[in-house]
């Protein structure tokens, strides 16, 4: 199992990932810059969000699909 607190989901049919942060569904995000934007809406200081996303950080867990992918296969 994994120790990321941060899942991203796999891709939906109409597009977009939902993501959750310890298991609570805390938004949809479409591309790297809306995963940011969840992030820091769930109190993540919005330069550490952005780095988490662009560096991948391993408390981010990529589900399904390849990691920074939103669109359905």
């Amino acid at each position: 199992m994994s120790e990321a607190s941060i899942v991203v989901q796999p891709p939906r049919g109409t597009g977009g990932r939902r993501v959750t942060i310890h298991g609570q569904i805390v938004g949809l995000a479409y591309s790297d810059r809306d995963l940011a934007e969840i992030l820091r809406r769930a109190g993540i200081e919005e330069s550490v969000a952005e780095d988490m996303v662009a560096g991948d950080s391993q408390m981010i867990e990529w589900r399904g699909g390849r990691a920074h992918h939103y669109k359905a296969a």
